[in-house]
């Protein structure tokens, strides 16, 4: 009996990682398009050479 237990558990544990690899996204990011550069430009001159 717990062997058949052991058994289902390690069966649903691979059977939802598998569905949740191959499964469709469900990533809820919002749709904003590019975003404009906030930083500071690379200048040549003041790189550190290594």
């Amino acid at each position: 009996m717990a062997i058949t237990k052991m058994l289902a558990s390690i069966t649903q544990y691979i059977s939802e990682a598998v569905m949740r690899i191959f499964g469709p996204t469900d990533d809820a990011y919002p749709i904003i398009g590019v975003q404009p550069f906030s930083g500071e430009p690379y200048k040549k001159g003041t790189a550190e050479i290594w």
